[in-house]
């Protein structure tokens, strides 16, 4: 079973990659925000360390020509699901992860600042996979009991909060299925998709 160990800010016995890519949080801000993506390098292919590397700033330009244009970006994410559900954490929950960039929810800038950024590895039109909906559904309520204000169930793909610059996670993800999961697993999800 999932549990954020408090002293931490980690989830418990998942793997841990260090992101150079954080920051504090602004004084006073709460997590009240779970922002889902999607992530696959180079586009569209699965699996390699490529993920890792390019939230770790060593993504080598030369192992595919992608990875030239991305290089030189700095971003992370707090977990990665991978495709076989796998769970990597790089950035303690409790920091600012960069994950969300220019963003906007519900008439708030800035959704770094009060949420969490969960990847999935996948693509907009590939379905993810089986085994990635049961353990996304585990964090989300895993973290809707350690972080009170998630409790309202605020659940945001990144096209929401960055509507006209992301697309993702795409219209292969079902949020029919992690609602259910999410439920199953005692926790709650509330997205204008859902209704």
């Amino acid at each position: 079973m999932l549990s954020v160990d408090p002293s931490t800010s980690l989830l418990s016995g998942v793997h841990c990659v260090d992101s150079p890519n954080r920051d504090a949080r602004p004084a006073g801000a709460r997590v009240e925000l779970i922002v889902i993506h999607g992530i696959s390098l180079p586009p569209g292919r699965y699996g390699g360390p490529w993920i890792d590397r390019l939230f770790t700033n060593t993504l080598p330009a030369e192992a595919d020509p992608y990875f030239a244009t991305i290089q030189d970006l700095r971003v992370s994410s707090h977990v990665l699901i991978a495709r076989d559900g796998t769970l990597t954490q790089y950035v303690p929950f409790s920091m600012r992860a960069w994950h969300a960039g220019a963003s906007n929810w519900c008439g708030r800038e800035a959704c770094n600042d009060f949420s969490i950024g969960i990847e999935l590895e996948g693509s907009d039109d590939d379905p993810y996979d089986d085994r990635q909906y049961p353990v996304l559904a585990a964090v989300i309520a895993t973290l809707q009991l350690a972080y009170p204000r998630l409790a309202s169930g605020a659940v945001a793909g990144h096209i929401d909060i960055a509507p006209g610059r992301k697309t993702d996670p795409g219209p292969a993800f079902d949020w029919r299925r992690l609602n259910r999961g999410v439920r199953t697993a005692g926790g709650r999800l509330s997205r204008a998709a859902l209704s």
